[in-house]
């Protein structure tokens, strides 16, 4: 091991029904994610056990037999506004997709989050996998992953110009000379590219960051590039330790070739802790949340995962030879490499994905949770975690009020905000503005 400690990052995948897609179920548990109070207590909890950041997830398309947070939601953005007015200095992400939406929508909506939050604003980049989708765009065809990479790859570059368009003291607001902004310190866009042409500038000054964080979870090999070349944190799917580190040695040397520090992009991996006072009784209450699941659901979400309709397998079948789609090649990834180290049978395989969507089910003491988190972080396959409850609010109040401290006490995560944006939550740099530069 190494000598890495104090700088283990903490993000809380927030869905009110809880991420285990039977979570809802147990009489404790919150039953919707369209409870307010319950998103709210989450969010304040998570800030007073000083995590970077609270993440909301979103889809474009509604389909009745998708996890039950999903099926009923708020919009991102609004909701993290909404939370953003509650809390003070936790960050605040959100999913918008790059294949329905537009850069300067998206631009003005996460500086404007910026602006009101100082400073707390992360945009998970996504590209949207869903070809259902493009029936409530307008849309007669849902774009091939090749296109719709290479139009994420120009959303990106057309939002992060815009987020430049002022430089940082072009709102003068000066009352005796009447100069309110200077227009010399002022930038048009100016771009005319394959997928977008967008004049620009925004409508407002630059924001508290600079630019908001970027988030990026592809994990195919245009997802990895993008996230190289403009991500800030990594939501990883991963499931087994060496492949993990394997995967995050990999990540972090693409960066050179983009002019970046391997340290100025943070790795995540999703990570659902189940915790109990021995192992057996949190396997226990796993079995109880696996237990509440219909084949139906469950199949429908592992098909999601793999990309592949598996209802015509058997389930006590071994797992059939899929090959991975670049939509879902995070996820498949990993979790069918895993299941031919294993010979797990397609019924393994299933109840694996079902409990986390393919993120990776931690299960164990406080102790034996927080030893697993120290040699992911310390042994460099992580960064830090992007924190599913299984269900809320009790599960979350597990890992804050017994894994929190004890990764306190070993030194691993923060005692205090050393800041009050999400850039000094996680380290990073208030990037130079890139017309003011030249």
């Amino acid at each position: 091991m190494t000598s890495r400690r104090g700088e283990m990052h903490l993000a809380l995948f927030l869905l009110g029904t809880g991420n285990h897609p039977a979570g809802w179920r147990l009489p404790q548990a919150g039953r919707s994610n369209l409870d307010l109070p319950l998103l709210l207590r989450a969010a304040q909890l998570a800030e007073r056990s000083l995590f970077d950041m609270i993440f909301v997830a979103d889809g474009l398309a509604l389909s009745l037999t998708d996890h039950p947070s999903y099926v009923a939601r708020f919009e991102p953005l609004t909701l993290l506004a909404t939370l953003g007015a509650h809390t003070t200095q936790i960050g605040l992400g959100a999913t918008v997709s790059t294949t329905y939406g537009e850069p300067y929508h998206v631009a003005r909506a996460f500086s404007s989050l910026d602006h009101l939050t100082g400073g707390r604003a992360a945009w998970n980049v996504v590209t949207t996998a869903n070809p259902a989708v493009a029936a409530n765009f307008s849309r007669l065809d849902h774009p091939e992953p090749a296109t719709r990479y290479e139009i994420a790859g120009e959303f990106v570059d057309v939002v992060r110009g815009l987020w430049d368009g002022w430089e940082d003291d072009a709102l003068v607001a000066d009352r005796e000379s009447g100069l309110f902004a200077d227009s010399a310190r002022i930038h048009p866009l100016n771009h005319s590219g394959q997928y977008f042409s967008v004049r620009g500038p925004l409508s407002m000054p630059r924001s508290p960051q600079g630019q908001p964080i970027i988030i990026q979870a592809g994990g195919s090999p245009a997802g990895r590039a993008l996230a190289a070349r403009t991500a800030d944190v990594v939501f990883a799917a991963v499931q087994d330790f060496d492949a993990a580190k394997l995967s995050y040695r990999d990540l972090k040397s693409q960066l050179a070739s983009f002019g970046r520090d391997p340290a100025s992009l943070k790795v995540l991996p999703g990570v659902m802790p189940i915790i109990g006072r021995s192992k057996s009784e949190a396997l226990a209450t796993l079995d109880r949340l696996q237990s509440f699941l219909t084949p139906t659901n469950a199949l429908h979400l592992v098909s999601i995962r793999l990309g592949h309709d598996i209802s015509q397998y058997s389930l006590d079948g071994p797992v059939p030879d899929l090959p991975f789609t670049a939509g879902t090649q995070g996820f498949a990834k990993g979790l069918l490499e895993k299941a031919r180290q294993e010979n797990m049978t397609l019924r393994d395989l299933y109840n694996l994905t079902a409990a986390a969507r393919g993120h990776w089910v931690l299960c164990g003491t406080a102790t034996e949770v927080a030893d697993t988190l120290e040699q992911w972080f310390v042994e460099e396959a992580a960064d830090g975690f992007n924190i599913l409850p299984p269900f809320f609010p009790d599960a979350f109040d597990d890992f804050v009020q017994q894994v929190v401290p004890e990764l306190q006490r070993r030194g691993l995560f923060r005692q205090s905000y050393g800041g009050n944006t999400l850039r000094s939550h996680l380290g990073l740099s208030r990037p130079l503005n890139q017309f003011a530069a030249k």
